[in-house]
Formats: structure tokens, C-alpha cells, sequence
């Protein structure tokens, strides 16, 4: 029992740090992001390149890898890859 709560306060109190290394490691393996062009001010669009079809991809990396959902209108105001980040940590906690 005592394994359970301690992994599930662990996911609960997900760090940025974690969040920061997932995202970049799943924008560069598998939307193909060039690793020198992440930086926290990168815009979404215009620095990392993602364009709609790579958000549809995102979506489903985001669930697969923090267990939400993202609803599209609540990323309507994201626009850099820390908001990216910070939008994320929100979520999970």
C-alpha cells in the first residue's frame, strides 16, 4: 500500500523539471523539433515549426504522457514553449 501512495503522490507532484525533459524528449523524437531550437521563449509556431497537424500529434503524446486531456480552447493563449510547460504542470497537479 505504502508503494501505491508514494507513486501516486509522486505523479500527483509531477516537478517542472520532469515536465520540461518529457516534452522536449517527445517534441524532438516524434514531432521532429531540431533540439538547438528549444528554449523556454521559442514560439510554438514560428520557432519550433509545429504547424496543426503536429498539434493533433501533441495531443495524444500529452495524454499518453501525463494522463489528460487537452481541450483545444484552453490553448488558445500558449504560445511559447514555457507557457507549453507551464500549462502542462497546471494539469497534472
Amino acid at each position: 500500500m505504502r508503494w501505491y501512495l508514494r507513486n501516486y503522490n509522486k505523479r500527483d507532484n509531477m516537478q517542472l523539471e520532469e515536465i520540461i525533459e518529457k516534452t522536449n524528449q517527445f517534441l524532438i523524437n516524434e514531432i521532429e523539433v531540431e533540439p538547438d531550437c528549444i528554449y523556454p521563449s521559442a514560439n510554438l509556431k514560428d520557432d519550433l515549426g509545429i504547424d496543426s497537424l503536429d498539434f493533433v500529434d501533441i495531443v495524444v503524446l500529452v495524454e499518453r504522457n501525463f494522463g489528460f486531456k487537452i481541450k483545444p480552447e484552453e490553448l488558445a493563449d500558449v504560445h511559447t514553449l514555457e507557457a507549453f510547460y507551464h500549462y502542462i504542470e497546471k494539469k497534472v497537479q
